[in-house]
């Protein structure tokens, strides 16, 4: 696959899995996320199963020493506390980008383990937008909120170092995507994403770095680069091409 197919190719999948295309005039939606659910409908009924989730998200040697968050009523809790130093939780809808048609889609659940670097830094994205989501906020408040934060250097830039391991094949990033690619995902400060490719030797051909260009509308300082890998996280064959 030449590098201008791979990259729609990759387009295309990132697309599939941060949104649903918006139905043609007149005719209803099958995803109608245009406001929050009740909050019951994005916390797991059993607490024992999304910290399992959560721990599928990396490979066991890793997950089995990690902090791990829940969601409850008021925000992320610490159900077991690590000693590595990565933080493994299950992401909500709404850490999709906000121009997303699913960033209220009450099925989604996203596990991610994020390394000592990200747990320090990126992680922190994801615990206030989860707080102004639950607090009742639009997603346009929350939109707003976030740049407002970014200017007012609230929110750090990823830490050198920083990446998280999306490796789990029990997820599910989006209506009839399912846990999409198992993967790796790479943060670094926000900037040229085209000149910061370059520096990755992403989206050439035979490189396995692929820029995230789905995420135009994620007001946080970060540029993501992913790497799809061979196998989940429990060493079974998954696809990723």
């Amino acid at each position: 696959m030449d590098s201008i197919s791979r990259l729609v190719f990759f387009a295309m999948m990132l697309v599939l899995a941060v949104a649903v295309a918006t139905p043609a005039p007149g005719r209803a939606s099958n995803a109608p996320y245009e406001r929050m659910a009740p909050l019951s409908r994005y916390l797991m009924a059993d607490r024992q199963s999304e910290i399992s989730l959560a721990r599928s998200a990396a490979p066991s040697a890793i997950s089995i020493h990690a902090t791990i968050l829940v969601l409850g009523q008021h925000g992320y809790e610490t159900a077991e506390n690590g000693t590595n130093g990565f933080t493994c939780l299950v992401e909500r809808a709404w850490m999709s980008p906000f121009d997303s048609a699913e960033f209220w889609n009450w099925k989604m659940r996203g596990p991610i383990c994020y390394n000592p670097a990200a747990a320090r830094t990126v992680l922190l994205y994801t615990l206030r937008r989860t707080e102004m989501a639950l607090s009742g906020l639009t997603k346009s408040q929350m939109l707003d909120r976030t740049k407002a934060a970014v200017a007012d250097k609230q929110l750090p830039a990823p830490e050198p170092g920083s990446m998280s391991y999306m490796m789990s094949k029990h997820g599910n990033l989006g209506d009839g995507v399912g846990p999409w690619l198992s993967h790796l995902m790479f943060y670094a400060p926000e900037a040229d994403a085209m000149k910061d490719g370059a520096s990755w030797g992403a989206d050439l051909p035979g490189s396995p770095v692929v820029l995230d260009t789905s995420h135009h509308v994620v007001p946080e300082p970060e540029t993501i680069f992913m790497v799809p890998v061979a196998h989940w996280s429990d060493g079974t064959p998954a696809p990723h091409t």
